[in-house]
């Protein structure tokens, strides 16, 4: 099995005594005053933002966000890299969450008028926006699905074939898809480093982690409160990998305040993303599983003592650690999350070219799958989160 040692773990395990708790301590005071929009942004405070900005700010890496669009607000001027819109111009309900995503990552602190406002994690990042379907333009219910499902594959190989080093997906989708798996498979053989959203649930009773987080080689990550402890709506499962902050996080956006609070799992990933930003930033040398392997052994873990659990993953990202005491960042050509191995080559699905997959994908087998599957759709959207099992991901401990 690919990954970290015995050793490694051994190692992690002693800090995990420290808690959650390591987040905070060590973090240098901020130098914001109470008046300040950088002094509400709580989760930059803890993180110790400032400090870190010292030695990096993401500057020279791109981060591919795929997401539901990006508005073009001030915070993120000279930000944004021209990305693509894998809708079609499909019509839908507007959804912001991408405007914010790319505001926790990338936001400059100035609003409009050069006003101060909301900075991101990694301010000297940009951002390559990537549009793809929330389902809203879908006619029924059952099309719904279809529609998700549709642009995420294509967006993830544009992605791969790009100058990002990291593809940070906030949207989640219904059904699993051999494609999105191939295209993830793609992605990480091209040297990407791949976040996603484990998802959010309104129900108490299941919390299943969301497509395309099951994947094997996703990064998946969950929310954790102020509390550090993770949100009472994040999904729970083997496959949540890392946490971050994801309450209350304020942030631009594209409501005419110019600022908004978010919580959930897609501000999470878009921390996670950034923290990735600000260490390969200050390696530019590493490779992707360098700078996953480090974030790996510097994250705050479970209190139990345990490796890992089922609601905040093997801990949260702590990028200031990571960037001080990065220690040895291992083996370049190894994956380290237990359970994947990356392919030696990029492969492309059957029959289509990387450069084909990375336009709209909507070919003419893409078109009778669709007429295929939708009348089961509906009971896959039910039954798919409850029976899947993910059998190349490996279940560690439960919390």
């Amino acid at each position: 099995m690919p990954g970290r040692g015995v050793s490694a773990i051994g190692r992690r395990r002693a800090a995990f005594a420290a808690g959650l708790a390591l987040l905070l301590v060590g973090a240098s005071a901020t130098t914001a005053t109470a008046d300040t929009v950088l002094s509400q942004q709580w989760h930059l405070d803890a993180m110790g933002a400032e400090e870190m900005w010292r030695t990096s700010t993401g500057e020279g890496v791109t981060v591919a966000l795929i997401d539901t669009g990006v508005r073009e607000v001030p915070e993120l001027a000279g930000r944004l890299r021209g990305g693509k819109d894998f809708t079609d111009g499909a019509p839908g309900k507007r959804n912001e969450s991408g405007t914010v995503a790319a505001s926790v990552i990338a936001g400059t602190g100035k609003g409009l008028n050069g006003r101060e406002s909301a900075f991101g994690l990694a301010p000297g990042a940009k951002i390559l926006p990537l549009k793809v379907s929330n389902g809203s333009e879908a006619p029924d219910s059952l099309l719904r699905p279809v529609a998700m499902n549709r642009d995420l594959a294509p967006a993830i190989r544009y992605a791969a074939d790009s100058e990002a080093k990291i593809i940070s997906i906030s949207v989640n989708v219904i059904t699993e898809s051999k494609s999105i798996h191939e295209a993830v498979d793609y992605a990480l053989a091209k040297g990407k480093l791949v976040f996603a959203s484990v998802g959010d649930s309104e129900s108490q009773l299941e919390r299943p982690v969301q497509h395309p987080a099951t994947a094997p080689g996703v990064v998946g990550v969950s929310p954790v409160g102020k509390d550090l402890a993770a949100l009472p709506k994040a999904a729970v499962g083997h496959q949540v990998d890392f946490s971050a902050a994801g309450e209350d996080v304020l942030s631009a956006c594209a409501e005419a305040a110019g600022l908004c609070r978010s919580s959930g799992s897609t501000v999470a990933t878009a921390i996670a993303a950034a923290s990735a930003a600000l260490i390969w930033a200050a390696h530019p040398d590493w490779t992707s599983h360098q700078v996953l392997r480090v974030m790996l052994n510097t994250i705050g873990g479970p209190t139990s003592g345990a490796v890992r659990s089922d609601y905040i993953g093997y801990g949260i990202v702590r990028p200031r650690i990571a960037l001080k005491t990065p220690g040895d960042p291992g083996p370049a050509d190894t994956y380290p999350l237990p359970g994947y191995t990356v392919p030696s080559a990029p492969q492309d699905d059957e029959g289509v070219s990387a450069a084909s997959a990375a336009g709209n994908g909507r070919s003419a087998a893409f078109l009778v799958s669709v007429s295929v599957c939708a009348a089961g759709l509906l009971s896959l959207a039910v039954a798919v989160p409850l029976l899947l099992v993910d059998r190349r991901r490996v279940r560690l401990s439960r919390p």
